[in-house]
């Protein structure tokens, strides 16, 4: 005789609503080795816990009155139950290790396993950020020997590292240029944003306090350089420009955008989220940047998704140097790396620094993984990163722009990215239906929707991590979802058929989320 759990629902009842591929339901919702998983809450009892505790003896109570005056409501399981609830749970996911990923602007490349020894290593992963320095003198190290790389990589003169990933980034180039216009006495309060830039490019700069106005692209997909320098003006702070941009294109005219921007009193920043595009190729210093974050997390190969680690360093021109953020670190005459820090910025001279970032130092673990990155690949072969994105890009674009639209296609090749319309669709079938076949054939969908600049965009970046194989075969999946979109094929409307779950209403699931267990809301 079975007996129910906290749901109410008992072993052997046939469980509904999961996606049974083909053949008919089971028992208990398995396809096989793809197992059914409920929630916690419904595996587990709230009144039973997977260990007991003697009640705690004497001691006088030292929570203040906070301490909980009703159950605490969590289910509790076994460690059995709860190491196969988050095994099942993780083979339902999909990875980088699984597959081809391919999120254009995500750059979600190959993670190497000697990255993750190297961060692990004692010294490194064990560190406290309040230890004192001489105990962590490894650390800065790494911090300092990571700092040259990127200034070597990019032709900068100065950079930060504390900034936590990409938006924390241009929050702090943007800091930077806020800082040195005060600093003269300017009272700027306009970025201008390219219509190909990413999309928190805008939301940073409003942040930090600027009015933000568009700047239009060309018919190619590219800035307008005669509509920026039309606008330029001694009100214009700055622009924030996107290079390679988001359609997956290199900006040719960018040394003359830097020359407008800086003529006219202005400062440019530079979205460095592509940077595995061009590093070892170009460098942004020669560009006339003044300022563009890192993501270490896509350029060299940390783990990227999940809500994080990430890691964003900010290199800075000669003339924003100075008012970059503490800490960071410097090297002596006599060979010793310091951390700098407020009480001792007037030794290093850097004293208009507007402030810090973050309460410590920057994500320890991604400096370690990045070094070890780029001290395994060497200058020539961070060189040949670039340009095997870029050839696995334009196979792909190549191999499909007789099937899917390529708006930018016949202006040349992409660079890192491949970007494709829903031109050429049957009328009542959508990116969105494409994307959600594209799970059936057993990968995640590439970026949707953007940039906003093409209608239905679907942006596509493999990295220089797949092999031909790989990508053949990634290509042969969408070419036959791609036509039965322009077929009309009914089927997309309903799919994915064979995911573990059907397609959710995700605008419902957006405006009303479930944020809390309630069995009653549930049932």
């Amino acid at each position: 005789m079975s007996t129910p759990n906290a749901s109410g629902w008992k072993p052997g009842t046939p469980v509904t609503g999961h996606n049974a591929m083909s053949g008919p339901d089971t028992a208990t919702g398995n396809r096989a080795l793809m197992l059914e998983e409920p929630l916690l809450f419904e595996i587990g009892h709230v009144e039973t816990t997977g260990v007991d505790l003697p009640e705690p003896q004497g001691g006088a109570n030292r929570l203040g009155g906070f301490d909980r005056t009703a159950p605490i409501g969590l289910p509790g399981l076994s460690e059995p139950e709860t190491v196969r609830h988050y095994t099942r749970l993780s083979r339902q996911n999909y990875a980088i290790d699984l597959g081809l990923f391919p999120l254009g602007s995500c750059t979600m490349k190959h993670n190497p396993r000697l990255n993750e020894k190297v961060a692990r290593m004692p010294g490194f992963a064990d560190i406290h950020p309040l230890q004192p320095v001489d105990t962590v003198r490894g650390a800065l190290e790494v911090i300092n020997e990571l700092a040259f790389w990127l200034l070597d990589l990019t032709g900068m003169h100065g950079v930060a590292m504390s900034p936590k990933a990409g938006a924390h980034g241009e929050l702090c180039g943007i800091l930077c240029i806020r800082a040195a216009l005060e600093a003269r006495g300017d009272a700027r309060e306009v970025i201008l944003v390219p219509e190909s830039a990413h999309g928190t490019n805008p939301a940073t700069a409003a942040f930090a306090g600027y009015k933000v106005e568009d700047i239009p692209a060309t018919p190619e997909g590219r800035v307008d350089l005669e509509a920026l320098e039309a606008r330029l003006g001694p009100d214009v702070a700055g622009v924030m420009i996107t290079n390679p941009n988001t359609c997956g294109l290199f900006e040719r005219d960018m040394k003359a955008i830097s020359d407008a921007v800086h003529a006219a009193g202005g400062f440019v920043y530079c979205d460095g989220a592509n940077f595995n595009a061009i590093v070892g190729k170009v460098r942004p210093g020669d560009l006339g940047v003044d300022a563009m974050h890192i993501n270490l997390h896509k350029t060299f190969s940390t783990p990227h998704g999940g809500g994080g680690p990430g890691s964003g360093p900010v290199v800075l021109s000669e003339a924003l140097s100075p008012y970059g953020p503490l800490p960071f670190t410097a090297r002596t005459e006599d060979g010793v790396v310091h951390l700098v820090e407020e009480e001792n910025a007037d030794e290093f001279e850097h004293t208009e620094a507007f402030g810090r970032m973050t309460a410590f130092h920057g994500q320890m673990g991604m400096f370690t993984r990045a070094l070890a990155y780029m001290l395994s690949h060497g200058a020539d072969g961070l060189k040949q990163v670039a340009e095997d994105a870029v050839l696995n890009a334009n196979y792909i674009l190549r191999s499909l722009e007789d099937v899917l639209d390529a708006p930018f296609g016949p202006s040349g090749p992409c660079m890192h990215e491949a970007l494709f319309s829903d031109k050429g669709f049957a009328e009542d079938v959508s990116t969105l239906d494409l994307a959600k076949a594209l799970i059936d054939e057993g990968y995640h969908p590439m970026t949707m929707y953007f940039p906003l600049v093409v209608h239905g965009a679907m942006l596509v970046e493999p990295t220089e991590t797949e092999s031909k194989a790989a990508l053949d075969q990634f290509i042969t999946a969408l070419r036959s979802v791609a036509e039965r979109a322009k077929a009309g094929d009914d089927t997309l409307k309903s799919a994915p058929h064979y995911a573990p779950r059907r397609r959710l209403d995700e605008t419902q699931a957006a405006r009303k989320p479930v944020l809390a267990w309630n069995d009653l809301d549930m049932a």
